[in-house]
């Protein structure tokens, strides 16, 4: 399975962290773990550019916070619900990556959960129905990689250039 066998037709823009206007004519979907380098390096490449586009309203960004069974991951599924699902989502996900290295670290699940609220100042969310929607989503649409970022039909990772991304949103 790879990026190319994703059902687009089996995503949904319900579940998730939502981020700009629902009316934008553009919706993004992100798959992402907190834990994933290459999550970051999308979220860090990409997240300013991304928005200017949800401050001018062209677009929504659908951010699902996918909890995988991967060793190497499951840091992140902890974080992941210490995430809040409102407009103060996009500041504790920065400041989760900005400490990745850190809390990536430490060897104990409550360690990092601690992390989380003691030193971020998040707070454990009750999202575990959201959380489970979104594992669904993704074993139905065969999304298996993350990132995995979608727009329409086109299914993409975080090597896609700016250029490319910003035609992709101004189609």
């Amino acid at each position: 399975m790879g990026m190319t066998d994703v059902d687009v037709s089996k995503l949904n823009t319900t579940n998730g962290i939502k981020v700009g206007d629902s009316d934008a004519p553009v919706k993004i979907i992100e798959f992402i773990n907190i834990r994933c380098p290459y999550c970051r390096q999308w979220f860090d490449e990409k997240n300013d550019l991304l928005q200017e586009y949800v401050n001018a309203g062209k677009i929504e960004r659908i951010i699902k916070l996918f909890d995988k069974e991967k060793p190497a991951l499951a840091k992140g599924n902890i974080m992941h619900h210490h995430v809040p699902t409102d407009a103060s989502a996009m500041s504790a996900i920065k400041a989760i990556y900005d400490t990745q290295d850190i809390w990536g670290d430490l060897e104990d699940h409550t360690e990092i959960a601690d992390y989380a609220v003691n030193t971020l100042g998040l707070s454990l969310q009750d999202n575990d129905e959201m959380s489970q929607a979104i594992l669904e989503e993704a074993i139905d649409a065969n999304v298996f990689f993350i990132p995995t970022v979608i727009i329409g039909d086109q299914v993409f990772d975080q090597k896609i250039s700016n250029e490319e991304l910003i035609a992709l949103l101004e189609k």
